[in-house]
């Protein structure tokens, strides 16, 4: 088994045995995080000669699990996809060799994290489903914390759009 396997196996088997994201008796996860094609991204990893790092999917994918059950009403299920993200910042290739490798933060550069969701009841039924594309212009003049987290800016975002949506349907844990 590879480490990036081992790993997520670890970081998801920790997340599923988490009181607030048990499986109900239907045997199923109260909250579903899938990125489709991840690898074709248009952003997201930690230096320009990476493509795509798994580790900023399953840090990613871990802070939606542990919020969205945090948020969401008990008998509830949240499942999202994930279809394109595009991290805050970029990398100037022509700052040189050396600085090629330090993500610029700069208003120009803006999260972006495009994603389907889908709010499902008891009975199976979908409470509310969509498409959204969230990002933030103004993402710089947010404060953030921990201002060393190297994905603040995206779990803003993420942390944002679910409190939003989850308190639209009423249902939900006040957050």
């Amino acid at each position: 088994m590879s480490n990036q396997v081992l790993a997520a196996t670890i970081l998801l088997g920790s997340l599923s045995a988490h009181p607030s994201n048990a499986a109900p008796a239907d045997g199923k996860a109260r909250v579903s995080v899938v990125f489709v094609d991840p690898e074709k991204f248009t952003d997201m990893r930690y230096s320009e000669a990476e493509r795509y790092s798994p580790t900023i999917q399953l840090q990613l994918q871990g802070f939606i699990v542990e919020t969205g059950a945090a948020l969401l009403a008990e008998s509830l299920r949240l499942e999202i996809k994930i279809t394109d993200v595009d991290l805050a910042g970029d990398f100037e290739l022509f700052r040189g060799p050396v600085r090629d490798q330090v993500r610029v933060i700069k208003g120009i550069y803006p999260p972006l994290i495009a994603l389907e969701f889908r709010v499902i009841d008891t009975a199976g039924q979908a409470v509310a489903e969509g498409k959204r594309k969230l990002t933030d212009i103004d993402y710089q003049m947010r404060v953030v914390h921990p201002p060393d987290d190297y994905l603040r800016y995206e779990k803003d975002l993420l942390r944002d759009w679910l409190r939003a949506e989850l308190a639209s349907l009423k249902i939900g844990k006040t957050p």
